[in-house]
């Protein structure tokens, strides 16, 4: 068996699809109306009782999941959504014992989306602050052998 895909089912394709390619910076690679396919593999199906053929229960913030996304500016994209009235953030800037950084946001419907530094920026960060390969392995759980790829 092979993993497809992830599909979130959203109450309005156009809305769902507006945050994803504006916000979020991703390209729609396929657009049949009520279901919109990207080409990091992510899903949008608006209408999905329809699909499966019975009525559903429909939780808003069920905080059960997240997307993760990765950016190499992190500050870059915080402020970007601050500037953006659209973006309903958990949380702001967020630091962690991993060095790496994150932000929290909702989607329109509702999901939790991460964006987080790339862990490679991480690594080349504890570098060029004078980290040796095994302090920054320590720190960031990397094996020291992928460190060293970027000494």
């Amino acid at each position: 068996m092979k993993f497809g895909g992830t599909l979130l089912i959203v109450e309005n394709i156009e809305k769902a699809k507006k945050f994803y390619q504006d916000i979020l910076q991703q390209t729609v690679t396929m657009d049949l109306g009520e279901h919109a396919a990207f080409e990091n593999g992510l899903s949008l199906q608006a209408n999905y009782e329809g699909i499966v053929g019975q009525p559903l229960k429909k939780l808003q913030r069920a905080n059960n999941f997240q997307l993760y996304f990765e950016v190499v500016d992190i500050e870059e994209c915080e402020q970007r959504f601050k500037e953006n009235p659209q973006v309903t953030f958990l949380h702001n800037l967020k630091a962690y014992p991993w060095k790496q950084r994150s932000i929290r946001i909702y989607d329109v419907d509702k999901n939790i989306i991460e964006i987080a530094e790339s862990m490679d920026s991480v690594i080349k960060n504890c570098l060029k602050q004078g980290l040796t390969v095994a302090e920054t392995a320590e720190i960031t759980m990397y094996p020291a052998e992928y460190v060293m790829g970027f000494v």
